[in-house]
């Protein structure tokens, strides 16, 4: 399987979050997190109105870390599993991408990223 390397897996600590735009386009399409040791990959996307989470580059969690936060509409997720639990998107879940991690490394594959 082909995968495209995101990166290394200690650049992502504890409740922090990275943007990537592993296409080259100029935004990022997706973004990776680590909430309670695990790392979660979910697309950039709000699903209120298809815009992207981050109000800066690299910020998609709350001050704490413990929410995924859409800036333009308020929305929080649960980092876990991607599920809205407060504001306009209420009961919606965040695209969620597999992700492989070896060598060190978060890696995705690429068959996902034009899913």
């Amino acid at each position: 399987m082909d995968c495209v390397a995101l990166c290394r897996l200690d650049e992502l600590g504890e409740g922090q979050s990275r943007g990537f735009d592993p296409r080259g386009r100029g935004a990022d399409s997706l973004f990776a997190l680590r909430h309670q040791g695990q790392v979660r990959v979910y697309r950039n996307l709000c699903p209120h109105l298809s815009v992207p989470l981050e109000y800066r580059k690299d910020r998609f969690l709350s001050a704490d870390g413990q929410w995924v936060v859409c800036y333009a509409h308020g929305a929080r997720f649960r980092p876990g599993d991607g599920a809205c639990v407060h504001g306009p998107c209420r009961g919606e879940v965040l695209p969620a991408l597999q992700h492989r991690e070896a060598d060190g490394w978060l890696l995705l594959p690429l068959a996902q990223l034009d899913a």
